[in-house]
């Protein structure tokens, strides 16, 4: 696909400048973490959702704040205690004795973008209220089915470290996460950048938003063009169906999966400026979309293996198609 750029060529560079914007607007608040941004953003491209999760106090939650602060979107904020019901999420109906009539209170669901905060802290009932959400962008409440706002995401967040009081997120609702994004600790010099930048005010209320509803909507149109040739397909495939067959593996990816890889692969090949996916956007992006939706067997997490390392093997042995786009 060489030779003299073409106008849907130079559409992919309005992608690649609207992550440079991104990428920028949010690092004024989250210091030296670009692969996570870039992450948030790769999800916003693709409409998938997004479970950031790390220990306590690395900035899960002001990343996501950020993010939704860099949009002219309606955002919520939910968030997530035991006593939370399913009716705080979606909304109910209730009486209105002025009208005598059942009126629709929307719950903070019905926006487009949503975070929700430790959501492991959420009850199960609580959890399965979104996964009707979170796959068919609709919520029914007492037999009556709204749909969500376009562009919708969700933004989780949890500490995979604290146990007491949490309740672990089932394999039906990880599936439904495009990416797991983790942040880490800050590096030295980072750390100390921090400090400096929230020594006086908090940068946070000084975001603005730099890209509207429509103009999202529109890059993503254009992500979901991005060329995919069709042995790199067979190679996005060839990865899913190994995990179903590996000694190590209960419970592989599923189709879900591949399609989210596809898509994922499609965007980061628009933030590299490119109008074709490559094997490399799909290795580049192997573990954020299949780590969290594997299930190891009870013997390999014995052995000290995590889902991360099944994957690199898998990575490792899985062959990589050789030819390039036509």
């Amino acid at each position: 696909m060489g030779g003299t750029k073409t106008g849907f060529d130079e559409k992919i560079n309005r992608i690649t400048e609207a992550a440079e914007g991104f990428t920028e607007n949010v690092g004024r608040v989250i210091v030296g973490k670009k692969e996570a941004i870039r992450s948030v953003f790769i999800g916003l491209l693709c409409g998938g959702h997004l479970l950031i999760e790390d220990v306590p106090g690395v900035g899960k939650t002001l990343l996501a704040k950020a993010a939704a602060r860099s949009l002219g979107c309606t955002f919520k904020r939910i968030q997530c205690t035991p006593d939370l019901l399913p009716a705080d999420v979606t909304g109910l109906h209730y009486f209105n004795q002025k009208s005598s009539e059942f009126e629709f209170r929307p719950g903070p669901i019905l926006a487009n973008f949503v975070l929700v905060d430790e959501i492991n802290r959420a009850m199960p009932r609580t959890q399965s209220c979104l996964l009707e959400c979170m796959q068919e962008q609709q919520v029914t409440v007492d037999w009556h089915t709204f749909l969500l706002p376009r562009p919708f995401l969700i933004l989780a967040t949890q500490n995979p470290i604290e146990l007491e009081g949490t309740f672990p997120l089932p394999e039906a609702q990880l599936d439904r996460f495009l990416l797991r994004v983790k942040l880490g600790y800050p590096a030295a010099e980072e750390e100390e950048g921090i400090l400096t930048r929230f020594q006086e005010t908090n940068p946070l209320d000084s975001l603005s938003a730099i890209l509207e509803m429509g103009e999202l909507l529109e890059l993503q149109s254009l992500s979901r063009r991005i060329f995919v040739e069709p042995s790199v397909r067979g190679y996005i495939t060839s990865l899913t169906r190994a995990t179903r067959n590996h000694a190590d593996i209960r419970l592989g990816a599923s189709p879900r999966s591949s399609l989210g890889l596809h898509s994922a692969a499609q965007a980061f090949a628009a933030l590299q400026g490119r109008n074709f996916v490559i094997p490399d956007d799909v290795k580049s992006l192997a573990i954020p979309v299949l780590a969290h939706r594997l299930l190891l067997k009870a013997e390999t997490r014995m052995r000290g293996k995590n889902e991360e390392e099944v994957l690199r093997e898998i990575l490792d042995r899985t062959p990589v198609p050789l030819e390039g786009p036509a």
